[in-house]
């Protein structure tokens, strides 16, 4: 819109007609009006950029999801898997006690059997922790690049 469209006669003087986010012009005395209008202009602005932003973040944050479904799936396989493992291992020894001939032989088997089930949870839960590690990782990183580039944008 002009100038020359804005400018209405008020009580003898020229003065501006805003149009406010589509509310009918508000007559103003013409020093008010410049204000009004750079204020109006810069409020635009400011809109635009926020819709810059939101569409930015929803872009980031999907893909945070995509990468934490992904890690998400690959840790519950990897936890099926060593419980399917466990289950095997338990069923091993419950066999093999079943058929042993006597009491200090289902003890050894015991302490054999709690040896390997110590040694199988400690290398299995550094693999779940070494896991979770890189889904963390993953599942910030998006965030993280937005972030970059809203504070430290190219020149």
């Amino acid at each position: 819109m002009s100038e020359s469209e804005v400018k209405v006669g008020l009580n003898g003087t020229n003065g501006y007609a805003i149009p406010l986010f589509g509310f009918p012009n508000i007559p103003l005395p013409s020093a008010i009006g410049g204000f009004a209008e750079q204020g109006v202009a810069s409020a635009q602005q400011g809109c635009e950029k926020i819709k810059v932003a939101s569409a930015e973040m929803a872009e980031a944050l999907c893909e945070t999801y995509s990468s934490n479904a992904k890690g998400a799936t690959d840790y519950a396989a990897k936890l099926i898997e060593m419980s399917n493992a466990n289950t095997v291992s338990a069923i091993d020894f419950f066999a093999q006690a079943l058929g042993s001939k006597s009491v200090p032989d289902v003890f050894t088997l015991s302490v054999a059997q709690a040896r390997k089930t110590f040694d199988t949870a400690s290398a299995q839960n550094k693999e779940l922790w070494g896991l979770g590690e890189k889904l963390a990782k993953e599942a910030g990183e998006p965030i993280k690049k937005y972030f970059a580039k809203v504070l430290h944008p190219p020149s």
